[in-house]
């Protein structure tokens, strides 16, 4: 598959799963037909810091990070990683798509800081005129399978062109650990299945 560069910026907390969301969402690009550049940003990921991993898909494309105001998607594991990503990546009409889970950095468990509604969230998204998708499954067993539900509401809703349901769950039994597949695509499809 060929066509316009799309940029997809993927964030949360370190523990959280974005290495292998990447993957995954990786391979789905491929068996989509994509050309795709990438790289992940780790900083202090064990102490609960900061992941981010770009995706890059398209011919013409010179180096794998994605510069600000640039990304197309952006897909995140945490609200507070969601809004600062939708505030610097963003770009104008773009869509975010974040799992609505909480992890209160230090500074907001100290009193020192404030932990963002979903009130700062929506108004994030709605000046950069973008589209807010939020996932959350009930009753999730295992937070690390957040990053199901979020591919599964990802290739619902079509954001990455060719990377439907069936091309995402392809992916999916590809890199998923063999002991958690079948737990993993159970919430993938109740993700997909709201989209």
């Amino acid at each position: 598959m060929s066509g316009a560069v799309q940029n997809l910026y993927l964030c949360g907390v370190g523990g959280q799963g974005i290495g292998l969301l990447t993957e995954t969402l990786g391979q789905a690009c491929l068996k989509a037909g994509h050309v795709i550049h990438g790289c992940d940003t780790h900083g202090l990921a064990q102490r609960g810091g900061t992941v981010i991993s770009h995706l890059r898909l398209g011919e013409g494309v010179f180096t794998p990070r994605i510069p600000e105001g640039e990304a197309h998607v952006v897909i995140a594991l945490e609200r507070l990683e969601g809004l600062r990503a939708a505030q610097s990546h963003l770009r104008d009409g773009g869509a975010l798509l974040y799992y609505d889970a909480v992890y209160q950095p230090v500074a907001v468990r100290m009193g020192q800081a404030r932990y963002p509604d979903v009130a700062a969230i929506d108004a994030a998204v709605a000046a950069k005129r973008g589209a807010l998708h939020r996932v959350f499954v009930d009753g999730l067993e295992d937070p690390r399978m957040q990053n199901s539900a979020l591919l599964g509401r990802l290739a619902a809703l079509g954001l990455v062109p060719g990377v439907d349901v069936a091309v995402a769950e392809a992916a999916i039994r590809s890199a998923a650990p063999p002991a958690a597949l079948e737990a993993n695509l159970a919430v993938f499809r109740k993700a997909a299945a709201v989209g």
